[in-house]
């Protein structure tokens, strides 16, 4: 049954929005080069605005744009074929196809897993392979990313079309590499894992707090390079890190969807089972920045009731991780830890010492932070203007409409501490 046009681009918007890393990922397979793989998934989402008007929506959409890409990715490949072929007939030398190399004992059958490896080849800067990555595999749009890193757009736009370049003009092989190249490419591979959860937990823009989809599909790529690379500690302690996370999903909202801070939400609807596997992750994990976040979530999902969490052991282990990755954020989030162990005047001398700092200079959750500590002290006009302004920054309507709520009522009683965002 035929459509509206608006009624087909939003079902197309919302489709490629969640199958595109899936659509990227089999296009290369099949042409070996990642920036024409995007363009052939483009195209079919062009041919989708054209038809599902006129044919309707198909049964499964999402199955419908994969084949569609495909196709003309294997047209694309007759072509070359057939220039190639006329090429030798006319004496011109043609490269030989090397064969096919044996399998791995190791060897894994998953297109997104290739796609990210690809796309962390050491060929590219490090900023540049998180960003193409975030975009091809999350379907981050620029905005996105850029608000991730704290950077301007421009700057990762540039990186994005500068990584596709590169990757064509060096002739980077799509696949999982094996051995030393393998272990060069994995700290990429898991930060990029690790933003990719990020943004589908507390999503950076848009009308819900969360995109589930971003969540499952990073947790299914941090399990399976754990059983990938068994011996790195840091791929037990990511995977470790997104079971405890990825644990509280259903307790973070309310049924309208908006968001329920961490002291106030049910913990029976956290998942046990998600909880056993983080532990289990974590036994297996190591002393690095993942292995520290994921203790740092072990102590959340050790406390039955919010007031048995260990805030002093949270803010240790958050001073341990600041002098693994030193970072601003993880400064802000050791502020928040130390106002629940030593009080918010402690914190607030902490928070205050870094509004200086250019990278945080529009980001949300400082003022929202403020505000919590200044609440907390009584200092009510004060916290009620820095909520105001978190709200202005932040570009998801969910959390913009709590700090406006915490803004209102900034003359009521003081929440616990949570930088005004579920945890």
């Amino acid at each position: 049954m035929a459509v509206t046009e608006r009624d087909a681009a939003v079902a197309v918007e919302t489709v490629f929005r969640i199958e595109s890393a899936r659509i990227i990922a089999a296009v290369a397979r099949i042409v070996r080069d990642v920036g024409i793989a995007e363009e052939l998934a483009q195209d079919a989402l062009v041919a989708a605005l054209e038809q599902w008007p006129r044919d309707g929506v198909p049964d499964n959409p999402g199955a419908w744009l994969t084949a569609t890409a495909k196709r003309r990715a294997i047209d694309l490949v007759r072509r070359r074929e057939v220039y190639a072929r006329k090429l030798a007939e006319v004496g011109r030398a043609v490269e030989d196809v090397p064969p096919p190399e044996p399998v791995e004992p190791d060897d894994i059958d998953d297109d997104l897993l290739r796609l990210i490896f690809t796309a962390c080849h050491p060929v590219l800067s490090a900023p540049a392979r998180i960003a193409l990555t975030l975009r091809l595999l999350g379907g981050l749009t620029t905005p996105e990313i850029a608000r991730a890193f704290l950077v301007p757009e421009a700057t990762v736009a540039q990186r994005i079309v500068r990584a596709k370049r590169t990757l064509a003009k060096a002739g980077v092989p799509f696949e999982v590499p094996y051995g030393e190249d393998r272990a060069q490419r994995l700290s990429s591979v898991l930060e990029v894992v690790y933003l990719v959860f990020n943004e589908g937990y507390s999503a950076t823009a848009g009308d819900d707090l969360l995109r589930p989809q971003l969540c499952e599909e990073a947790l299914r790529l941090a399990r399976v390079l754990a059983a990938l690379v068994p011996g790195e500690p840091e791929a037990h302690g990511l995977a470790a890190l997104l079971e405890f996370q990825a644990s509280r999903t259903a307790a973070r909202t309310g049924a309208d969807g908006r968001p329920v801070l961490l002291a106030e939400q049910n913990r029976d609807r956290w998942d046990g089972l998600l909880v056993r596997r983080g532990f289990d992750a974590l036994r297996r994990a190591g002393t690095g920045p993942y292995s520290v976040q994921a203790a740092i979530a072990a102590c959340h999902a050790k406390a039955r009731r919010y007031e048995d969490t260990d805030w002093a052991m949270i803010a240790a282990l958050y001073g341990r991780l600041l002098a693994l990755t030193p970072s601003p954020v993880v400064a802000l989030n050791r502020a928040v830890a130390v106002s629940m162990a030593q009080g918010p005047a402690a914190a607030l001398e902490l928070v205050d010492a870094l509004a200086a700092e250019p990278a945080l200079r529009e980001y949300h959750l400082l003022p929202s932070v403020r505000g919590d500590l200044l609440l907390r002290l009584g200092r009510a006009a004060e916290a009620r203007a820095e909520f105001a302004r978190a709200a202005e920054l932040t570009r998801n309507e969910r959390e913009r409409e709590l700090l406006r709520e915490r803004a209102a009522s900034a003359g009521g009683a003081a929440a616990p501490a949570e930088g005004g965002a579920s945890g």
